[in-house]
């Protein structure tokens, strides 16, 4: 079998695989477009790192190719979704940079604080200039830390051996687990005015992408320094540049950038600016380590054993996968809907399988369920692979519960978390998924789209009302399901809608004393 090293990875890793008499490994790096599409054809298996575009060209030339490994955490160069439809299995490196990420953004924020660079760069032009060179102590400042993943976590036990005060937003750290790591959590509202620095720690999702912008910059103390390790374009540099001329912003400290090279930012002609070019995981350790652990997972796949770190399939048998396709899309569905429901910081989620679903291969459908939960805050870099350990590192607990017998249904699967629920079951096959339960109210809903939930005080007219609102609106009705707790009691409506209705719209639904409360879930 065939593998290209199409990106520089560590010797060890390149051994471990020439060392297979069944594989004949080809070290070619630095190729064009137009070169690799020539030769991916004759290969089962491509190591990348960052370099080499796995684009949707390339993986359609690659008519032999089983698996891509990156060397590395993301896999932005790598067109996953094309690669899934040709079934190659996608896998990265996501434990292999942490510690040395975190020790990069230790020292920027340093080097930001007693602005070394600039002292270094007056030194070897000759000049002994103390007085331009004051900093600051990183001792009893306050640490802000977006993101509390891997390495954000890393990064505050640093900071409190430093003596800093430290500060973390994420929406699914739980308390317990904060407390054990003697962080205080907070919402970004009420970091932004205490942080004396902040660094960011997240994957780049729809809701990242430029978070730290003018109106956030505004919220900010006065003099407040930036660090960012993570991924370009969760700063919008212009914004930014502004702030560093103004003073808002005291300093910043970037390793990844909008576009890179930076050519053009305008960040490059500040004197209280940090740049490095993306060095954060460019230690002879990260990439020994990310070097040999994609080696030995692609010589795993190539061998027809396990699949570690796929970030597109789950690590089970074929057979077993094509049967639950299927469930673990719903699995996910039923995730997403949960996360929309329930609290952002969740101490538990129980997954419940009642009847035939108890008899199913569980564990990764439990997996597709917690990428649904979590994918919102995550991004793509959840998998079917990490999505335990994430879960783990947020201090959320997850509980299986499997029942033989269900009264109501053949197979039933419930999701619960933090008092709130939703049930979902099959009609027929397993190809027609449906909600039966949300908050123990039963309903029959269409798990796709725009859906719509009221809960409201049981009595005549209101179905005919929101009705009314919504034909108002232009949004059209594409399905609808009632449920109630008793008569009088309380009611669910549930409607699957063409388009989302706008916040005006639904402050008016709540305006209705009868209205007790109203979501709009995406699924």
């Amino acid at each position: 079998m065939k593998i290209l090293v199409s990106d520089p990875i560590s010797d060890k890793g390149v051994e471990l695989l020439r060392a297979n008499p069944a594989f004949q490994v080809d070290v070619n790096t630095g190729l064009k477009e137009d070169a690799l599409l020539q030769i991916i054809g004759d290969y089962d298996a491509l190591i990348v790192r960052s370099q080499t575009k796995v684009n949707a060209k390339v993986i359609a030339a690659a008519k032999k190719l089983r698996v891509v490994g990156r060397a590395g955490v993301g896999v932005d160069n790598v067109d996953v979704e094309a690669a899934t439809r040709r079934g190659i299995i996608v896998m990265n490196t996501p434990g292999g940079n942490t510690i040395s990420t975190c020790e990069h953004t230790f020292s920027m924020m340093m080097a930001l604080a007693r602005k070394i660079p600039q002292a270094h760069a007056t030194m070897i032009a000759g000049k002994w200039d103390r007085k331009s060179f004051e900093g600051v102590e990183l001792y009893n400042k306050t640490l802000g830390i977006i993101g509390m993943g891997r390495i954000g976590g890393e990064v505050a036990r640093r900071a409190i051996a430093f003596g800093m005060r430290v500060l973390v937003y994420d929406p699914f750290l739980s308390l317990s687990r904060a407390k054990a790591l003697q962080v205080e959590v907070c919402e970004l509202d009420q970091i932004y005015p205490q942080a004396d620095f902040i660094t960011i720690h997240v994957p780049m999702t729809d809701q990242t992408r430029g978070m730290i912008n003018k109106a956030a910059i505004a919220k900010m103390k006065k003099g407040v320094r930036l660090i960012n390790c993570a991924r370009g374009g969760l700063i919008v540099e212009a914004d930014l540049h502004e702030a560093l001329k103004s003073g808002q912003v005291a300093g910043a400290a970037l390793d990844v950038y909008e576009s890179e090279p930076p050519k053009d930012s305008p960040l490059l002609g500040l004197t209280n600016v940090v740049l490095t070019p993306h060095l954060g995981a460019s230690t002879t350790e990260a990439q020994e380590s990310v070097g040999t652990e994609v080696a030995e997972q692609v010589a795993d796949v190539l061998a027809g054993g396990t699949v570690r770190n796929a970030v597109n399939m789950p690590s089970i048998d074929a057979k077993v996968l094509a049967k639950l396709r299927p469930v673990l899309a719903f699995g996910e569905t039923l995730g997403r809907l949960v996360a929309q429901l329930a609290p952002a910081r969740l101490e538990r989620v129980t997954v419940e399988f009642l009847g035939k679903a108890a008899e199913w291969e569980t564990n990764p459908i439990q997996r597709a369920i917690l990428i649904g939960l979590l994918s919102k805050a995550q991004g793509a870099e959840i998998n079917y692979v990490n999505a335990p350990v994430v879960a783990g590192n947020l201090g959320l607990r997850v509980e299986e519960i499997k029942t033989a017998e269900s009264e109501d249904y053949t197979e039933l699967i419930t999701v619960r978390a933090d008092g709130h629920s939703v049930a979902g079951t099959f009609y027929g096959s397993l190809n027609n998924p449906r909600i039966v339960r949300i908050n123990d109210m039963p309903v029959e809903a269409i798990p796709t789209g725009v859906v719509f939930l009221m809960t409201n005080t049981d009595r005549p007219g209101i179905v005919g009302w929101i009705g009314t609102i919504m034909g108002k609106h232009g949004i059209n009705i594409a399905g609808m399901s009632l449920g109630r707790d008793k008569l009088g009691g309380k009611a669910l409506t549930v409607l699957n809608l063409d388009s989302a209705p706008t916040e005006a719209v639904l402050a008016e639904i709540r305006k209705d004393q009868d209205i007790l409360d109203v979501k709009i879930a995406k699924l």
